[in-house]
């Protein structure tokens, strides 16, 4: 039987800010007792920890600084995670970031796969250290975390498209290699998402603030923000999403339709 949210243990890598953020937020509200967050900043691990016990003063609400990027970072957080908790059953990957936008021949060859690498490793890692407890326990969600950009092509996002992609076709190979294990596996695929630090970012860039601000003209239905997104994995992680694995889902505001 689907795990119902109040009696599931969550792990939000990258949950100290922007998406996972709100997303661990919307989780505590929705009614989750144990949530785990990690992410490299322990000063902003505590901060992040407040936000969300302000949002569910019942929730369990607990931080681990760690590099999910690298293979001890990871295995280092899913082992905080069993040991306060003593299971994983939600897996949330928002961690790794992928850098400015900039057209591929004026970005140097010497830094050129590095924010591609980043994006893998946050998403690949922690699902890998997390695979062998969830298949013991014969069940698990994970939610992971790409842009639209592995769907569209986009100026500026050539080695950004190809790390989003990448993270898009892993979840889809995973969800089909872990489902005789009861293991969902989803991935978000937004396009421009308000209230985080990286849009604020992109919107002073010389270069992505006229690439993003042309794409939120074209937002028909409103620009998506973090809250709105959060609720999204909200659903992916709740009973009422049992049926749902392998797919890639855009949130979008209506700027593309892929």
């Amino acid at each position: 039987m689907p795990r119902s949210l109040e009696s599931t243990s969550a792990l939000l890598c990258g949950g100290t800010a922007g998406i996972g953020l709100a997303t661990a937020r919307a989780l505590a509200s929705a009614g989750v007792p144990r949530i785990m967050l990690v992410g490299r900043s322990r000063e902003r691990g505590e901060a992040a920890v407040k936000s969300v016990s302000a949002a569910a003063a019942s929730a369990d609400v607990r931080f681990t600084a760690a590099d999910v990027t690298t293979p001890n970072g990871a295995t280092r957080a899913v082992a905080a995670t069993i040991e306060d908790f003593g299971a994983i059953d939600l897996l949330v990957n928002t961690g790794g970031g992928t850098g400015m936008p900039e057209l591929c021949f004026k970005t140097p060859i010497e830094t050129l796969t590095q924010g591609m690498d980043g994006l893998l490793r946050g998403v690949l890692l922690p699902c890998r250290a997390a695979l062998p407890h969830m298949m013991e326990q014969k069940s698990g969600t994970i939610i992971n975390v790409a842009s639209d950009a592995g769907k569209l092509a986009t100026p500026g996002e050539a080695v950004i498209g190809a790390g989003m992609a990448g993270v898009m076709m892993f979840s889809r190979a995973l969800a089909l290699e872990a489902s005789r294990n009861g293991i969902r596996v989803n991935c978000l695929t937004p396009s421009i998402v308000r209230g985080t630090p990286f849009y604020d970012e992109l919107m002073v860039h010389p270069f992505a603030s006229k690439i993003f601000a042309k794409a939120e003209k074209a937002a028909s239905l409103g620009v998506v923000d973090a809250d709105e997104l959060a609720q999204l994995a909200v659903f992916l992680a709740s009973p009422a999403a049992a049926k749902i694995s392998g797919q890639c889902i855009s949130m979008n505001g209506g700027i593309s339709f892929a």
